[in-house]
């Protein structure tokens, strides 16, 4: 994920606007006891997913991979007067700590938090939604579009999670199997004429996708 060099990402960081204190606890936490540490969004790519949502108002938003849910809090800040999040999650191991800090956040009743497998939750949900953020198994990316773009609504935005894979998707003779589904994922989504899409170089890459068309 470092793409940039140490003093540059700092400098990045210094022209950010900072994380609150709740979100820089949430993030310490993360590191030091929660397994993959590499996986929460962080202050940068939070503050971005804060500013999508700030600027689409969004009255329902769909997250696929809570996490220990930084990008929940970040996400809910621009959800508009009654607007929700749906999160999903397969891992209840950390539902206590994440439930927690909505509490915390203030964001609790804003927030249905789902734990299983997204691939069955989401036909379940009955909603159009303003603002999708994919950030779960690689293997599963292609699966998780065809499954919410009929749910996004017209205008509405797609966002998708560590899409340059560390650089792997440009070293396509070696790919692996989480690889090669991000490389499927990215082409799929360039070809797919009901989006407009462009891939934000921001940390591990977020493929921004905008519905233009049912």
């Amino acid at each position: 994920m470092d793409f940039l060099s140490e003093e540059l990402q700092k400098y990045v960081e210094d022209h950010t606007a900072p994380e609150s204190e709740l979100l820089k606890q949430l993030n310490r936490e993360t590191h030091a006891h929660v397994m993959m540490p590499r996986m929460l969004s962080g202050h940068v790519q939070g503050r971005v997913l804060a500013a999508f949502s700030h600027m689409i108002k969004p009255h329902n938003v769909l997250e696929i991979g809570t996490y220990t849910g930084y990008s929940a809090i970040c996400l809910a800040e621009g959800l508009s007067k009654d607007g929700k999040l749906y999160t999903i999650d397969i891992n209840e191991e950390l539902e206590e700590m994440v439930k927690d800090y909505f509490v915390k956040a203030g964001v609790s009743d804003k927030i249905e938090y789902l734990i299983g497998n997204a691939v069955d939750l989401i036909p379940a949900l009955k909603v159009q939604f303003d603002l999708v953020f994919i950030d779960a198994d690689k293997i599963n990316y292609s699966n998780y579009f065809d499954l919410v773009i009929d749910k996004v609504t017209a205008g509405g935005f797609i966002v998708a999670d560590n899409v340059l894979w560390s650089g792997k998707v440009v070293n396509q003779d070696k790919a692996d199997k989480d690889t090669q589904a991000l490389l499927d994922f990215n082409r799929k989504v360039h070809n797919d004429t009901r989006v407009e899409n462009v891939l934000f170089p921001v940390r591990d890459g977020l493929m921004v996708m905008r519905k233009i068309a049912d």
